[in-house]
């Protein structure tokens, strides 16, 4: 046995080949690149769930820049010695001194110089883009200062993390940093990420080795130290087995990923997520909310009225032929009204966000175009749009403001401005026109399954009309075309407004509609006619809304001014084959035969209306799908809801359960398999010192921290067990002594060491039992060299 081993050093000699823990090693030059080097991927990689949110070269940029300003204070904080203040006053400086050129790039001088507004909105960004970054249509770009959090996070993050990694002893610690970068890019990102899996992959894989490397460096030192005040010890000579502990560190991260990813695969196959992950700005409140506003549909016989029936509303130069230039589309109605939204029921097109940069339609199949737009007469809300809108420009000395105060729902291609607009207001906006179907294919449209809520109140006289317009007719988009056909034909038009036209009453709730149907005959405006086809083709199974908006015949392509007169109102229906297809149900203006025009002074409803046949119930009825995705299908049982219910959180138990346990279940199954490993060696003497050391991991992981250099006996003093004390011996004599060793006396070696590592738990809780259990204290020394025969 070694002569030293086991005996305290003396305090002078420790004191000698230690270095005092008030002082800091010197760090080399190459060993800081280095660092910088490593530390810069693992950041760019957390970064990249930043990029879904701002898509643009400015974003890279300012990741790169932002970096370098953190690594030069955190390299200068650490050559230099400096106080964490003194690198919270660097911060402070880079962050103003560059800042601006980083976050708020169009209000830099020369594109490079800060000026006074850019300060402003830097320091102001700083505590408000955080949540206007949540309120706001992504990508942003470099709109604004939203710049601003990205900035923070990378400077702040780089300076934090790489003076963890070259000043703490804790070089792991520096990962905190990047790891919150990486979780506030999903929090503040989409619901839908950018390739979550590679990315949380690479990170983790950067993380592992990161880890592992200090973990190494630090084994390394710790052996050094030792070697050095051992005398007659070579530090040269000496190896420390590091390349055998990244194996088995690198090994174990490995099995632990595999169980955990086997248990996320098995959850989340059998309890798939219903929908979208949810993200920070899903609870956020939208500043702009169509519920606060009046039905646009409602205002319609106001276009209709003098003067506003002739007066210029808007100028537009860029219009195909007889486009529709779209105010609002309505998909929510209650039986009062048309409106965008509802207050009872989240839809997609009520939910309007801020538009800083553009809308990605590369998925739209259409004829891309421009237009340009002036305000004559026209005010409201609503901005007039086409198609599917890709970017939005605003002309004129107010055009910062109103920029800041547009607002768009892609789903339904409506777009708003708060404040309102009014006379003079100009602005230039790219849209993709989508591909619509030939005349000839109408009939062949089929239901798409586009969300909308399903309408309440819908009058019995519209369902009624509806059956005698399909009767006999199969094939959903013939029975649409049915309908609409029959709109067309039964219907006048009439406003309302003028001495020489009938009474027609304004609004399309319940009553109108109902009086529209059971009147002797049918007289209304868009305003009633759309209404009452957005509903009929709801009850045909197709998603329909009804979009307000102007049309005009005289449009050339050229320039084309719409009056009042030119207000109109269709209905959009959603199509397995299109997607969403503009319809007009709308009747041509004809002459409204004189003996059975409405009286006047007649209110009162016919005393009797028209029952539906008893052979309503026509067979080709049935074949109609559903109204829409949301119609409430039929309630299943208390009990089944209950158990899928029990059956979700048990499931997702049991998958956080099985990841939080991962870890400790892989440390139990190494040491298992160690102990396998050595109680099947052949020869009985290194079984017997095999014995031995499982016994002396166990005391380990106990807590029990015997001096590394201890021999046998000296363990077994330092456990205080008698047991532990003939072991020791036992195994001693088994290894100097001239005769070998049998089978039998190393069954009752491995037979007492199981004993006594039972005994260890003695007198412990089941908390401090399961700490031993999960211990890694003596994997650590674990690198599967041959026995001892010290």
């Amino acid at each position: 046995m070694s002569a030293i081993a086991g005996r305290p050093l003396p305090v002078a000699d420790a004191r000698q080949g230690l270095r005092p823990r008030s002082r800091t090693p010197r760090v080399r030059v190459g060993f800081a690149l280095a660092q910088t080097g490593a530390f810069f991927v693992i950041v760019a990689v957390a970064s990249s769930t930043f990029w879904p949110v701002y898509r643009d070269g400015a974003f890279v940029v300012l990741v790169a820049a932002a970096f370098a300003l953190g690594a030069a204070i955190a390299l200068a904080g650490t050559f230099l010695r400096l106080s964490s203040f003194w690198l919270l006053v660097l911060v402070v400086i880079a962050f103003a001194l560059f800042g601006v050129a980083l976050a708020v790039p169009n209000q830099a001088i020369y594109g490079v110089l800060p000026s006074l507004e850019g300060l402003r909105e830097l320091v102001v960004g700083v505590s408000t883009s955080w949540k206007q970054l949540l309120t706001i249509t992504l990508p942003v770009g470099s709109y604004q200062a939203l710049l601003v959090p990205a900035l923070v996070l990378v400077l702040v993050g780089t300076t934090v993390g790489l003076s963890t990694a070259l000043r703490s002893r804790r070089g792991e610690l520096a990962l905190i940093p990047p790891v919150v970068i990486y979780i506030a890019g999903i929090v503040f990102g989409p619901t839908e990420a950018l390739l979550p899996l590679v990315t949380g992959l690479v990170l983790l894989a950067a993380s592992i080795i990161w880890v592992v490397w200090w973990r190494l460096r630090r084994r390394r030192q710790s052996i050094e130290r030792l070697l050095r005040i051992t005398p007659g010890a070579n530090v040269s000579s000496q190896r420390t087995g590091n390349s055998a502990v990244a194996r088995r560190a690198i090994g174990g991260a490995v099995l632990t990923l595999a169980i955990a990813s086997a248990a996320a695969v098995a959850a989340t196959t059998t309890l798939a997520p219903a929908g979208a992950r949810w993200v920070a700005r899903d609870a956020v409140v939208k500043p702009f909310d169509p519920r606060d506003y009046v039905s646009p549909l409602s205002g319609f016989r106001s276009y209709e009225q003098t003067p506003t029936v002739d007066r210029p509303q808007l100028t537009v130069t860029g219009l195909t032929s007889g486009q529709f230039l779209r105010i609002a589309a309505l998909d929510t109605y209650d039986g009062v009204e048309y409106s965008v939204g509802s207050d009872q029921v989240s839809t997609a097109s009520g939910t309007f966000t801020r538009v800083p940069t553009s809308f990605d339609q590369s998925k739209v199949s259409g004829t891309q175009q421009s237009i340009d737009v002036t305000v004559d007469g026209y005010s409201g809300v609503w901005l007039p749009t086409v198609g599917k809108l890709e970017s939005i420009d605003f002309s004129g000395s107010d055009a910062g403001t109103l920029r800041d105060s547009f607002f768009f729902n892609d789903t339904t291609g409506t777009a708003a401005v708060v404040g309102d607009i009014g006379r003079g207001v100009s602005y230039r906006l790219t849209a993709v026109d989508p591909r619509q179907p030939s005349t000839g294919d109408l009939e062949g449209l089929t239901p798409g399954s586009s969300s909308v809520p399903s309408p309440t109140n819908v009058p019995q006289a519209l369902k009624t009309r509806l059956q005698s317009y399909v009767d006999g007719v199969s094939g959903q988009g013939a029975r649409l075309q049915a309908a609409l056909k029959g709109l067309r034909s039964d219907g006048y038009v009439s406003h309302g407004v003028g001495a020489d036209e009938p009474v027609s009453r304004s609004g399309h709730g319940t009553d109108r509609l109902t009086q529209l149907f059971t009147d002797p005959i049918m007289l209304g405006d868009a305003e009633q006619y759309a209404a009452a086809a957005a509903l009929m083709a709801d009850q045909l199974g197709f998603p329909a809304r009804v979009v307000l908006g102007f049309s005009s015949t005289e449009s050339t392509g050229g320039t084309t001014t719409f009056t009042g007169g030119d207000i109109t109102a269709r209905i959009e229906v959603d199509t397995a084959q299109y997607g969403w297809v503009s319809l007009d149900p709308n009747p041509e203006p004809r002459t409204i035969p004189k003996d059975t025009q409405t009286d006047p002074d007649q209110v009162s409803r016919p005393q009797s209306v028209i029952q539906p046949p008893q052979q309503e119930a026509d067979p080709q009825n049935n074949q109609a799908q559903p109204q829409s995705k949301q119609d409430n299908p039929a309630d299943q049982p208390a009990w089944v809801a209950i158990l899928l219910l029990v059956g979700r959180i048990a499931g997702w138990v049991a998958l956080g359960a099985g990841i939080v346990m991962a870890p400790f279940l892989t440390i139990v199954a190494l040491k298992a398999r160690r102990r396998a490993r050595r109680r099947r060696l052949r020869d009985p003497a290194q079984r017997m010192t095999s014995g031995w050391q499982e016994y002396q991991d166990a005391v380990v992981d106990h807590g029990i921290e015997p001096v590394p250099t201890a021999t046998r006996s000296e363990v077994a003093t330092t456990v205080g067990s008698s047991r532990a004390g003939v072991l020791a011996r036992v195994v001693d004599r088994s290894v100097f002594a001239p005769e070998p060793a049998g089978k039998s006396e190393a069954d009752r070696v491995w037979k007492a060491v199981g004993e006594m590592r039972g005994g260890l738990d003695d007198n412990l809780t089941r908390w401090q039992r399961f700490a031993a259990a999960v211990s890694t204290r003596s994997l650590r020394g674990y690198h599967s060299r041959k026995p001892s025969k010290r």
